[in-house]
């Protein structure tokens, strides 16, 4: 039960630094474009990861045979995902991202039945259907405007590639440190990326960027969301089973509502309350399946 409590505080707390991501990133996109925002961040992200291996004396080493997996983690989750994440943004409106967003538990029960022959409950089923309707309580209407079904597209291909990464992640054996893998995976990550980056980069306002709303923004990206939100995610994913982890995506649309309501001045109202009652009950039910 230890485990299982830990694991959930992990997982929470990750859940609402990505929360208050979007936040964050409605200040930089601004000066920053999406493609170059991840790549940037990655960059940032490895330094911090890299620096707490150094000084915790992480061993690096691998085993030949568990390399695709680190690598398919990196490609999967850390590349093809949060690209599309932030084109289906781009091209759609952020309710539209929220309830697609949404999916990605119900993903990871199917994921996890899948690859890991995890049993779907009746509880596991109950829990994602609860904290599923709460979600789509906060974000209002689940119709999706027609002009937005390429970003909508988008976005599901990264709820689909985000579950299949945190299911994949239950695989890696446990002999490695989650800082090991999360710096693999970020690096592959960066050199799927960085060809893209050539002809982009000398495009960047430079000038802007040294505004202290940005550069702060980019720390935050990077070591806070990337490096700690990504440790945390897959060290609590270790801990539960990933059906059950995947509830705790549920987190994240709650905290980024809340804070954009706190710094933002968005207005929110009770079916935001309502909806943030049945996604805790849905967390509370995974809590407590024994």
């Amino acid at each position: 039960m230890r485990s299982k409590l830990l694991g959930s505080l992990y997982l929470s707390l990750a859940a609402a630094i990505w929360g208050g991501m979007y936040v964050v990133v409605k200040v930089v996109v601004d000066v920053v474009p999406p493609l170059e925002l991840v790549w940037l961040r990655y960059i940032i992200a490895l330094v911090a990861l890299l620096t707490v291996g150094a000084v915790t004396k992480q061993s690096w080493r691998v085993a030949r045979k568990d390399w695709p997996l680190i690598i398919s983690i990196g490609l999967i989750g850390n590349t093809v995902s949060i690209v599309t994440q932030e084109i289906g943004t781009m091209l759609s409106s952020a309710q539209t991202g929220a309830i697609i967003t949404a999916t990605t538990p119900a993903f990871m029960v199917v994921f996890a039945w899948m690859i890991l022959k995890e049993r779907i409950t009746l509880r596991k089923a109950g829990s994602v259907i609860l904290a599923t309707a709460g979600v789509l309580l906060i974000v209002g209407k689940a119709g999706i405007d027609p002009s937005y079904r390429l970003g909508g597209l988008s976005l599901l291909v990264a709820a689909l590639t985000w579950a299949l990464m945190s299911v994949l992640v239950k695989k890696v054996p446990g002999r490695y440190s989650q800082v090991t893998v999360t710096t693999y995976a970020v690096m592959v990550a960066l050199i799927l990326l960085t060809p893209w980056m050539f002809s982009r980069l000398p495009e960047l306002d430079w000038q802007a960027m040294r505004e202290p709303s940005i550069w702060g923004g980019l720390l935050y990206l990077g070591v806070v969301s990337t490096a700690c939100g990504f440790l945390l995610w897959n060290r609590g994913l270790q801990m539960l089973n990933a059906a059950s982890g995947g509830l705790f995506f549920f987190v994240q649309p709650v905290v980024g509502a809340l804070l954009g309501w706190l710094l933002l001045g968005e207005s929110i109202g009770l079916a935001f309350w309502a909806g943030t009652v049945l996604i805790f009950g849905g967390v509370l039910l995974v809590i407590r399946d024994n």
